[in-house]
């Protein structure tokens, strides 16, 4: 058999799941993201966030430091339980404090983006952490 008769894979799109109270701000990350040829799945408060990616098991979290109900830094401990491939995660907040910041980091964000923020900058993150590469 020839390298011409085995049919080619189809690269499986990494999974990303966005946790935001903010419906236009999930739905342009979601555009956006998907766009790029990502699979998205979306999450509105932090309980329906676990939920999901207890469900979806993804590739990489998107979540707002502010919500109803649970906040990101609650959702972000208890991913990391819940989740049982390695999972990247992204903050975004429009909190200007640096020791919210360091407590992210300190739970394990690997990266920490401030609202508002330019698309561009939430790709690049993106596809930075979801090709290995370290912050």
């Amino acid at each position: 058999m020839s390298t011409t008769d085995t049919p080619k894979e189809t690269p499986v799109p990494a999974r990303i799941l966005l946790i935001d109270d903010d419906p236009e701000i999930v739905e342009s990350m979601r555009i956006a993201l998907e766009s790029q040829g990502y699979q998205v799945f979306t999450a509105r408060d932090g309980n329906q966030g676990l939920t999901v990616a207890e469900r979806e098991n993804p590739d990489l979290v998107i979540l707002d430091m502010m919500m109803p109900r649970r906040s990101g830094f609650l959702v972000l401990e208890r991913i990391q339980s819940v989740v049982t491939a390695p999972c990247r995660t992204i903050m975004i907040t429009a909190n200007e404090g640096n020791r919210h910041k360091a407590y992210a980091e300190m739970l394990g964000v690997n990266d920490y983006i401030r609202k508002p923020f330019a698309m561009d900058r939430l790709l690049e993150s993106v596809e930075r952490l979801l090709s290995g590469a370290k912050k």
